[in-house]
């Protein structure tokens, strides 16, 4: 019979950093990944204050640096009439040493602490196995059934599962955890444009015609989005792709010379845009992190961070219970109340940009000038501290377990 203390479900951020801590911890621990690789484009891909700092307290700082990364010192949003961005969060004016948002590619991330894990002697990484069902008495979850890529079927037992599986969790089909949804107005087109060394660096963005644009720098290309409105995706492939591509190009037209760099819809990768969260992250035997607990929008690219701090606090509170046969309900419970006031928090800025930003920009509706009161308040330096520190490190800064730092 195939047993572990700890089974990860999902070898995204949140599963393979939990992996890791408790592994250095003593804990055996297996994560069940579905892919063969962590090469998927179109990811979260910032790496905030707060991830940087816990790579320092890993002993990752080092190698995590030598990874090629653009840096973002700001928080802009393209407002009033005429686009230009309005700063309102300088994140280069923490005390912090690492006072910037590193854009990098998760996979990049995801091989870093993989390879780390890898080194300690409690750690299993299965990759292409996915996890198809719980083990479930109806008391208490004890373990996943599985499936390789190969048709191979298995069970993993497990003292405690956590779900670390992203926004189509196993977990979210368990009524009792209740799913919570929020009104989303927006789907978002990822795809990719070549970029020259003349182009301007870092996050960019602007508001096109019903839709609002994003480019990411990645040093030879950028990684494009184009937020849309929910459920227009069939209608705006119908008008075509060089319609659409006249009207992004309309807000960068310095990528006027890669007009026809898309060759077709199949290179324009839709995202089904969600705002959700649980409200209860456990039952006994199981405990849900990440997106699994709390689908994040895209807005602020805070996502991933926020599944980092979920994985390091639940590193926190296990290490000491999981060598044992039982994880209290309790300490399950204690997770969820450290972490639920962030992901709330975070939601509701969100849903905040949405209403007052968003759903507005796709509606087509006129943008009006900025209000000048608005444009003093956010000139002020220490005003502009308070939301950078927030989406630097959330409501509360989380710490790895002190058997888990280097």
């Amino acid at each position: 019979m195939e047993r572990t203390s700890c089974c990860v479900v999902g070898g995204g951020p949140a599963g393979m950093v939990l992996g890791l801590l408790l592994a250095r911890c003593g804990v055996p621990v297996t994560v069940l990944e579905k892919h063969g690789d962590f090469l998927r484009d179109f990811r979260g891909d910032t790496v905030h204050p707060s991830t940087l700092a816990l790579l320092d307290d890993i002993g990752l700082g080092e190698r995590f640096a030598q990874i090629p990364q653009r840096h973002v010192h700001s928080i802009q949003l393209p407002v009033g009439r005429d686009g230009a961005p309005l700063t309102v969060g300088h994140i280069d004016a923490l005390p912090v040493k690492h006072n910037y948002i590193a854009m990098v590619p998760q996979w990049d991330l995801l091989d870093l602490l993989a390879a780390e894990a890898r080194t300690e002697p409690t750690f299993t990484l299965r990759m292409e196995t996915e996890a198809v069902s719980f083990l479930d008495d109806g008391d208490r979850i004890g373990g996943v059934r599985y499936r390789t890529t190969d048709g191979r079927e298995g069970t993993l037992h497990a003292t405690l599962t956590v779900a670390c599986d992203g926004r189509g969790s196993l977990a979210r089909a368990l009524p009792e955890l209740g799913l919570r949804r929020f009104p989303c107005p927006m789907d978002a087109w990822w795809f990719r444009l070549p970029r020259r060394p003349e182009d301007p660096e870092g996050l960019l963005g602007n508001i096109g015609d019903r839709f609002i644009s994003v480019l990411i720098d990645r040093g030879d290309y950028w990684q494009c989005g184009a937020l849309i409105p929910k459920g227009s995706d069939t209608e705006r492939r119908a008008a075509g792709l060089d319609r659409f591509e006249v009207q992004f190009l309309a807000t960068a037209p310095w990528l006027g010379d890669r007009a026809h760099a898309l060759r077709s819809w199949d290179e324009v990768k839709l995202l089904d845009v969600r705002l959700d969260r649980l409200r209860h992250w456990h039952r006994p035997g199981l405990l849900c992190i990440g997106d699994a607990a709390h689908a994040m929008s895209p807005i602020f690219g805070i996502g991933i961070n926020l599944a980092v701090e979920d994985a390091v606090a639940a590193s926190r509170h296990l290490a000491n219970r999981l060598p044992s046969e039982d994880v209290p309900e309790k300490v399950l419970r204690r997770i969820q109340f450290r972490r639920w006031p962030t992901a709330a928090a975070t939601q509701g800025l969100q849903r905040l940009a949405q209403d007052r930003f968003i759903s507005p920009a796709l509606a087509g509706a006129p943008r009006g000038d900025v209000p000048a009161t608005v444009r003093r308040v956010t000139s002020i330096p220490g005003i502009t501290r308070l939301p950078a520190y927030f989406f630097a490190y959330g409501a509360v800064r989380e710490r790895p377990p002190a058997a888990a730092r280097r």
